[in-house]
């Protein structure tokens, strides 16, 4: 039998205020579907795009990239350069990144995000945040928590994407 999705384990992440534990249950859920997906994706449907869908390495960038800019957001920062960079490199497609190049850098971006939860105070959840050059409105637990279901909805159409693929 397979072990239960990451929130019904019953566990407690670690330093992760009570409110954000969802948050952290989300993206350790999205890690280990990453890893099966990208574990069985062939070299030749990781870019593969068909009808006009995107490819499952894209979900994967996506979700890498979106994860950090949310997270950057919530901390109340504008994006760098560098992640703008990233932004328009991501509907780009990469044949030279691997499944593995892609699995580690996925686990890259959940680290980086678990590691900023602890460092949230409960009183900063409802704190006022601006989203991208139009400077949307938004709240800190409103990123975290889209960033949570953003992620985990790339990594469900990666997935659907390899089942159509194989």
């Amino acid at each position: 039998m397979d072990e239960p999705e990451v929130w019904l384990r019953g566990a407690v992440v670690d330093g992760v205020p009570p409110l954000l534990q969802p948050v952290a249950h989300s993206l350790l859920q999205s890690r280990e579907e990453v890893e099966r997906l990208l574990a069985s994706a062939s070299a030749d449907v990781l870019w593969t795009r068909r009808q006009g869908a995107a490819s499952i390495g894209f979900h994967v960038l996506h979700a890498i990239g979106s994860l950090d800019r949310l997270f950057t957001y919530a901390r109340g920062a504008m994006l760098s350069e560098a992640q703008l960079l990233i932004l328009k490199q991501e509907a780009e497609d990469d044949p030279e990144l691997t499944a593995d190049d892609l699995a580690v850098a996925f686990d890259a971006a959940v680290e980086r995000a678990l590691d900023q939860l602890p460092g949230t105070s409960d009183t900063a959840l409802t704190d006022a945040r601006s989203v991208g050059r139009a400077r949307l409105p938004s709240t800190v637990i409103g990123l975290l928590v889209h960033a949570a279901e953003h992620t985990q909805r790339h990594i469900g159409q990666a997935r659907t994407t390899q089942r159509l693929l194989s």
